[in-house]
């Protein structure tokens, strides 16, 4: 069966209230969906979040390397017509295969493309014989518990935040840093959510090693959970140094893009957990490796998400977190909650206590709605028949 039709959709979805960190401040989604159909005419979407300051992208470039890489590859191939019956999950191994690396072109790694290519193959091909993406992930929990963000910016908006998220009955949050006010903020949040709520913070690269040290000897009395990227990428030599002086166990985001940033990270003993995202890690197939990594290395998991994903990756994320067998937070699935309009008929945002259950629909589980992608497209790229 051939994919014939394909079109790249550059969406730009207001938020309802701007979210900030050391490297970004965003007010908008800023993500790319990639609609494939079938010769059959059955339709599929995938999704994937560019960052320059992550992989390298833009939604620009990322929308450049769909058309120009990836699409030809997709349009060359001949896809199973078949329903794959028990072997469902070899389903992935062969859409991975499927999608050329090709030249990184300057960029870390062409993953926000990648993951967008990959999901919108998956979730046609399944659709198109009525199997759920569940069905090749099969999940290890009956339900998913998300964690709470709370975004950069003023200290007092931070513990309004903070409240909502404890009225809610979350049991997890995570606080962005930066600055000298870490310590203030963090104490803040603490006392605002409680002894019981696990908290950990994310500095987004915000601090040099030695500042880093600094700033998490001072955070260890408020009982953070763990510190995601407090320096920036680069050699994983110096986050290792970073993590032999910290008393608070360290995560890495910004440096874990590539299969071989896990390994480097892992040699190096940079880490105590991974931080995983669908986007940035280049698709599920990808993402799994990783996550299979870093099980061997007895490393924690985070499964994280951009900022703005749209309901196409909060439910492949969903997914993934269900199907992961020791996952210690998960975040996303905040739907309306962040986006003025998600894409889907159906919500999937995350209810009290962070409570989401899983989806059972086919392909991804979501029904994504068309008018919606054309009202916030900045632009749209027609790459084959529609």
């Amino acid at each position: 069966m051939r994919i014939i039709g394909a079109t790249c959709f550059a969406l730009r979805i207001p938020f309802v209230e701007a979210f900030g960190h050391s490297a970004s401040v965003r007010s908008r989604s800023d993500s790319v969906v990639l609609r494939l159909t079938a010769e059959d005419g059955t339709v599929g979407y995938g999704e994937g979040l560019p960052r320059p300051y992550v992989t390298g992208e833009t939604v620009e470039t990322c929308v450049d390397r769909i058309a120009n890489c990836l699409w030809p590859a997709i349009a060359d191939s001949d896809f199973p017509a078949t329903d794959p019956g028990p072997d469902a999950g070899r389903l992935l191994d062969l859409v991975e295969r499927s999608l050329p690396d090709g030249d990184a072109g300057g960029v870390v790694a062409w993953h926000a493309a990648r993951a967008a290519c990959e999901l919108a193959l998956l979730d046609v091909l399944l659709r198109r014989c009525q199997r759920s993406l569940g069905e090749i992930l099969r999940p290890r929990r009956a339900s998913v518990t998300y964690s709470g963000v709370i975004s950069g910016g003023p200290i007092d908006s931070a513990v309004r935040l903070a409240r909502v998220c404890a009225e809610y009955g979350l049991p997890a949050v995570k606080i962005k840093i930066d600055g000298n006010d870490a310590r203030e903020r963090v104490a803040a949040v603490r006392d605002a959510v409680g002894p019981e709520v696990s908290l950990r913070v994310d500095a987004n690269c915000a601090y040099t090693p030695e500042e880093a040290v600094t700033m998490l000897e001072a955070l260890a009395p408020l009982d953070i959970a763990c510190a995601e990227q407090p320096i920036p990428r680069g050699d994983p030599a110096v986050l290792a140094n970073v993590r032999s002086r910290s008393p608070i166990p360290i995560m890495a985001d910004e440096s874990l893009v590539t299969l071989a940033d896990a390994e480097a990270l892992i040699q190096a003993g940079a880490c105590d957990f991974f931080n995983l995202r669908a986007s940035k890690c280049g698709g599920l197939a990808r993402t799994l490796e990783i996550a299979r990594m870093a099980d061997r290395a007895g490393l924690r998991l985070q499964l994280g998400c951009q900022v703005g994903e749209s309901a196409i990756l909060s439910a492949a994320g969903r997914h993934l977190a269900a199907h992961l067998e020791r996952v210690s937070f998960v975040e996303g699935s905040y739907g309306n909650r962040l986006l003025v309009e998600d894409v889907s008929q159906e919500s999937v945002a995350f209810g009290r206590g962070g409570q989401a259950p899983l989806l059972g629909g086919p392909g991804l589980g979501v029904d994504v709605r068309d008018d919606v992608l054309r009202a916030h497209a900045e632009t749209t790229t027609i790459l084959g028949e529609v």
